[in-house]
């Protein structure tokens, strides 16, 4: 536990540290924020703003992590840092077209999911063969599970691990928003595998509760820098690869119930767009920015879905008391 807690530490402290010098390298090599045109027009002024500010907490928690790499025995650790980290990169090729080409337009969605779908395949199927996975799929709240082939598995949670990616990139669209909402995300899955006695795997979720507190320092409204689809993606990465590997999938239903809500707005918005021909079921999607234009602040949106989220983690704490013992 004190590893853990060490682990927290030194990643605030080096995230910290390496924004306070990234943030002026990425403004000189101006790789700044391109607005979207039809999103809020006060987003406007946030225009020019640096991106990929993601690397902050990447590169501390994988500094961290690794520190601590003699030590490990799990292998585990390194399958879901290698995930987190390719679908980082996947996000940077996707933040680096944006700068290059000077619009908030980078990868293609198409190209985005095949690149995401290939990284979750070899993320799964490498867990596998290693005997760091079985497909026993857990059900909160009625502590039963049951046993899926291995095939229909996988399908299952590629599905799974490229929505959910996708949910929490949707989520970054508000000054400290993704960062504060996957907070207590990382908590619950510390707590967690310290629970489970996979203490090793517990400092990858812990080194980004430190490293996301030392963000918001950054990124709190009015932000200073954005995390980027680079950070997004990453985040997206831990939470579900943390999922897969706790052998506890469904419990991200509860635990990313704002990403889900994310995403389910967007997809409503279009669904409806088109069979009304025109009408819009949301003043604007996803949802942050329908309660942006029904006038709610930017700091009441994080501390609100930030808290919903506290609730849900709880929630799912619960739901897994029998897993956990």
């Amino acid at each position: 536990m004190t590893r853990i807690y060490l682990t927290a530490l030194a990643a605030f402290a080096l995230t910290g540290a390496i924004g306070w010098f990234l943030i002026p390298a990425l403004r000189a090599l101006k790789a700044g924020q391109s607005i979207r045109e039809v999103g809020p027009t006060w987003h406007n002024a946030k225009s020019g703003t640096p991106m990929m500010g993601g690397l902050m907490f990447i590169l501390a928690s994988v500094i961290v992590v690794l520190g601590n790499l003699g030590a490990i025995a799990d292998r585990s650790v390194l399958f879901v840092l290698a995930l987190s980290l390719c679908f980082g990169l996947v996000g940077f090729v996707d933040d680096f077209a944006k700068i290059r080409h000077r619009q908030n337009e980078g990868l293609t969605s198409v190209q985005k999911a095949l690149l995401q779908a290939a990284v979750s395949a070899l993320f799964l199927y490498a867990m596998y063969k290693q005997g760091a996975m079985d497909t026993h799929l857990y059900i909160p709240f009625f502590d039963v599970s049951f046993a899926l082939h291995p095939i229909v598995y996988i399908f299952f949670a590629m599905f799974v691990m490229v929505g959910c990616v996708n949910s929490v990139n949707l989520t970054d669209g508000v000054d400290g928003l993704c960062g504060s909402v996957t907070v207590p995300v990382m908590v619950f899955f510390t707590a967690a595998a310290v629970a489970l006695k996979r203490y090793e795997l517990a400092l990858i979720p812990a080194s980004l509760v430190g490293g996301l507190i030392a963000y918001l320092f950054y990124n709190w409204h009015p932000a200073k820098v954005f995390m980027g689809d680079t950070g997004s993606l990453f985040l997206g990465g831990v939470v579900c690869a943390m999922a897969f590997a706790l052998e506890m999938p469904l419990v991200l239903i509860l635990v990313g119930f704002v990403y889900i809500c994310e995403t389910l707005s967007d997809i409503l918005q279009v669904g409806y767009f088109k069979a009304t021909h025109g009408k819009r079921l949301f003043k604007m999607a996803p949802i942050h920015h329908h309660f942006e234009l029904c006038g709610w602040k930017e700091v009441k949106i994080v501390l609100v879905f930030t808290a919903v989220t506290v609730v849900m983690c709880i929630l799912a704490w619960v739901g897994i008391r029998g897993l956990v013992g």
